[in-house]
């Protein structure tokens, strides 16, 4: 049954949306003044209540990787998690203008429906650590931006574009990774860049290097991009600090993925021509997932109805304050979806037994036709991967050429990150309009 019923305007979702992604301590005063004088050491304790919503900071992720103040008690490494935190709160009043100003629009008050602000205004950002903190129109810019990349990528034998040509970008992947290492290793390549991989088996943590001393070697090989991927949540910005070149985040712990989000909107706008006003019905672990995060940050900014299944177990308390619909029947949830989205359940990141078993939770949660047949006859269906045939997806549904958008998916990952390398790298290689000091 449906947490939260009724029929919720697209407008108010998107102001919701705008409130999340930048006032995460919203989440547990949103209705109080004081909020703004809230200092770091009185918000630790509400916020870390909020551990399940906000993507669970993995703070025994975190002990002993400090680097030459590795914090020893938990309190030391509460105040690390509530620092990183408040460095994403923005003052209240500021945010409330920006609820009324620019949450009911795709793009700012100054851009027409064809055009972006001109050079770093439509993205002014260093690093791609999440979808939080990005506005409707940075979202929509950057799905933009990587059209082209999606025709240069369909054009034949001639993929490659050397505007990288000469950058160094390191993809520093600390978790075991296929899809995404490739994407952005091919990326990288296809723009002409010098493109080195560092896995987390051949590197030096293995023989006791903190995080932050191999950020720091990282830093001195004078790399102009960083692509991370992290076991805990908050390294990834962890490292952004301790380095002077764009970082983009290949996935934190449970926090975020944010190119995940992104090409999934960019397969979701070319099969459906849009995103805005779409149900979006994702289904799996959600408890868990940093793609489930990050999709509900980026589809509800550019306007999609979403809805989120999964067992009782698996469902972060107070998922709805990220303006989605909560269920634990899958059958109630499908009805209305223009696209289905399956997730994996991360057995890696269970500590204990949330289901009874992966049959048992085909038949509860599985994606087969009966249940597809629930949605709209043209829905969508959609998976970040690798995929548990049998277990969240039936094969047949997997294979539909018709209906499946998985293998379109990893085709938009390497467009998508594309863009990404070459926005994040422009100030470096000093393109009109990009050389101001971008935000961090």
């Amino acid at each position: 049954m449906a947490r939260k019923t009724g029929a919720q305007s697209r407008s108010m979702r998107s102001c919701k949306a705008v409130i999340l992604h930048q006032l995460p301590d919203l989440l547990v005063s949103r209705e109080t003044e004081s909020m703004q004088k809230h200092s770091a050491a009185a918000s630790s304790s509400a916020l870390l209540n909020w551990r399940g919503i906000m993507g669970g900071i993995g703070l025994s992720g975190f002990q002993g990787q400090y680097g030459h103040r590795a914090p020893k008690r938990l309190n030391d490494t509460q105040q690390h998690f509530n620092a990183y935190m408040v460095r994403r709160v923005v003052n209240l009043s500021d945010q409330t203008n920006d609820a009324k100003g620019f949450a009911l629009m795709t793009l700012p008050p100054n851009a027409s429906s064809d055009r972006f602000p001109a050079g770093s205004a439509a993205f002014p950002h260093r690093h791609l650590l999440g979808i939080a903190g990005l506005h409707p129109w940075e979202i929509e810019f950057v799905l933009t931006e990587a059209e082209q990349w999606v025709a240069l990528n369909r054009s034949g034998a001639a993929k490659h574009d050397d505007r990288l040509r000469g950058l160094t970008i390191i993809n520093a992947f600390f978790e075991n990774s296929t899809r995404t290492l490739l994407s952005f290793e091919i990326a990288g390549k296809r723009l002409g860049a010098d493109v080195v991989n560092m896995h987390a088996a051949q590197s030096s943590t293995k023989k006791g290097e903190t995080l932050i001393d191999t950020a720091m070697t990282l830093n001195a090989m004078r790399a102009d991009a960083i692509v991370i991927r992290h076991g805990s949540s908050g390294a990834v910005d962890l490292i952004s600090q301790k380095v002077d070149c764009p970082v983009l985040n290949a996935g934190d712990g449970t926090h975020e993925h944010p190119t995940q989000a992104l090409l999934d909107a960019l397969t979701i706008r070319r099969r459906k021509g849009r995103v805005d006003g779409l149900v979006v019905t994702i289904c799996g672990d959600i408890l868990h997932s940093r793609v489930a995060r990050s999709n509900m940050l980026c589809l509800t900014a550019l306007g999609a109805q979403v809805r989120v299944v999964a067992p009782p177990a698996l469902m972060p308390e107070g998922v709805e304050l990220f303006g989605v619909q909560a269920f634990h029947r899958f059958d109630e949830a499908l009805p209305g979806s223009d696209v289905v989205m399956m997730l994996r359940l991360q057995n890696e990141r269970m500590q204990g037994d949330f289901i009874p078993s992966p049959r048992e939770f085909f038949h509860l949660y599985g994606l087969d036709a009966r249940r597809l047949a629930l949605a709209k006859p043209d829905a969508l269906v959609m998976h970040p991967g690798p995929m548990n045939r049998g277990v969240e997806i039936a094969s047949h549904i997997a294979d539909d050429l018709e209906r499946s958008a998985i293998t379109e998916q990893v085709e938009m990952g390497v467009a998508m990150r594309m863009a990404c390398l070459d926005i994040l790298t422009r100030k470096a290689r000093a393109v009109e309009g990009w050389t101001k000091e971008p935000m961090t």
